[in-house]
């Protein structure tokens, strides 16, 4: 008969739920949760923006390179936006697009259930969307609807091109091109 211990399971057997990616949001989820408890929401989400911007600009480099383009049109900037959501592991999708704005919808948040009750995090893709858009068509209104992080069955996300009637009664929040346009 064998009694194994558990004891004398070797560490690396172990059934511990731990992996990178799993990890990674746990730390992300921390952070943003840390920064709101002892800022507040408003200037979590504002530290949070400038990591967004950050990564928007570099994402954005990284299509126009692909594509060999030095700006994205409109029909372009909304497939970047959904297909960099879904190599993140996100599930967004284009509800309606003209020449104003795109409306996506969205069922998975790239950062899975870490998310929920950390509205700070939307800023992400608040910030990466804007950015994107304004660094090549000059402006861009995002307006987050619905988010998942707020307790919604998912997301519902409009990207302004421009600021029209209708994109300046929505709230959100507005991006420029840095620079000359």
């Amino acid at each position: 008969m064998n009694h194994t211990k558990l004891q004398d399971i070797p560490i690396k057997n172990l059934d511990i739920p731990l992996e990178r990616d799993e990890f990674s949001r746990s730390v992300i989820r921390e952070l943003s949760g840390l920064l709101e408890e002892m800022v507040g929401l408003d200037e979590a989400s504002g530290f949070i923006s400038v990591v967004g911007q950050r990564i928007g600009t570099e994402i954005g480099s990284y299509y126009k390179k692909a594509l060999q383009v030095s700006r994205l049109n409109q029909q372009q900037i909304s497939d970047v936006l959904v297909d960099l959501k879904t190599r993140i592991q996100g599930d967004f999708y284009i509800i309606k697009i003209d020449e104003n704005k795109v409306v996506m919808g969205n069922n998975v948040c790239p950062f899975g259930d870490k998310v929920k009750n950390r509205p700070s995090l939307c800023m992400m893709t608040s910030n990466v969307f804007g950015t994107i858009a304004a660094d090549n068509i000059g402006y861009a209104k995002v307006v987050l609807d619905k988010t998942i992080a707020q307790g919604d069955m998912g997301c519902h996300v409009t990207v302004y091109f421009k600021a029209t009637e209708e994109a300046n009664q929505a709230v959100g929040r507005e991006y420029y091109q840095a620079g000359d346009f």
